[in-house]
């Protein structure tokens, strides 16, 4: 029965690997804009250390270079999402299709996101490549294996929080169906490039705002991730942020649940 299950999302998977493949335009341009965000942050903090001796807000050059070059990685697996798609599925009545097939929505989702995670990955390792060779920046390589390990458990929570997230700014148009590009635009352009690291380090904030934002789900998208691989989290720091992301993890998947039995009941009334 499991590996009925198994298989069953991983045909999802499949499927929705070959049509990105057939239809590559939105695909290619996600990847451009990534490269150009990334070169630009990357140009801009390389002239503010251009001496490798230097140490700005705590990073080393090879530190804050290693920062950038590690968000096009976390990047590729945690933001890449077709999860978003799921508020025009329900505006648009489609999401009945789903209702009544013996397949459960959240993992059918799941599954096509991580075959997106899978062609983004493969792209970041050549670009990532590319890049390297073609500008040599200077490279922090963790050698500590538990760091590693912990860099690893951390990206894959991220990614659930970010697929919790992405339904729950979706279920908007359940009440509101014309809201859902707005909801989007609002979560992923404006409040996760902020507030993930993915525009900088969080850690070069005031102290007061760096404290709020560390009670926050999003700082644990990018920015906790590489803080971790780059060694500067301290053991405190270490289990504090691992509460705080386990915990936001186990109250966004109580509140989807919430939101979203009250939206199919609104969903169901309207007759979609």
């Amino acid at each position: 029965m499991v590996r009925l299950t198994m298989y069953k999302y991983f045909q999802v998977g499949k499927t929705s690997l070959k049509q990105e493949i057939a239809y590559p335009i939105n695909f290619v341009m996600w990847r451009v804009r990534n490269i150009i965000q990334i070169l630009l942050v990357l140009f801009l903090w390389d002239s503010l250390i251009s001496d490798p001796r230097k140490v700005l807000f705590g990073y080393s050059r090879d530190m804050i270079l290693t920062y950038i070059f590690g968000i096009m990685l976390v990047r590729a697996f945690v933001l890449s999402s077709k999860s978003m798609d799921v508020a025009g599925e329900v505006a648009r009545g489609e999401l009945s299709n789903y209702l009544i097939r013996p397949v459960n929505y959240f993992f059918y989702w799941l599954s096509r996101d991580f075959a997106s995670k899978v062609l983004n990955l493969s792209f970041v390792f050549v670009e990532f490549s590319l890049l390297f060779l073609i500008l040599r920046p200077d490279f922090f390589f963790q050698t500590n294996i538990f760091y590693i390990g912990f860099f690893i458990f951390s990206v894959f929570i991220g990614i659930l929080i970010y697929t919790l997230f992405l339904f729950i700014t979706s279920s908007v148009t359940f009440w509101m169906p014309e809201m859902g590009w707005g909801a989007h635009f609002l979560l992923n352009v404006v409040l996760v490039e902020f507030l993930s690291g993915v525009l900088f380090p969080l850690d070069i904030l005031p102290q007061a705002i760096q404290k709020v934002i560390n009670f926050l789900p999003l700082p644990y998208l990018v920015y906790f991730p590489l803080q971790i691989y780059l060694g500067k989290q301290s053991t405190y720091e270490l289990v504090r942020g691992f509460v705080v992301e386990i915990f936001w993890l186990g109250a966004l998947a109580l509140f989807l649940n919430f939101i979203w039995k009250k939206g199919l009941k609104v969903y169901e009334s309207q007759g979609r």
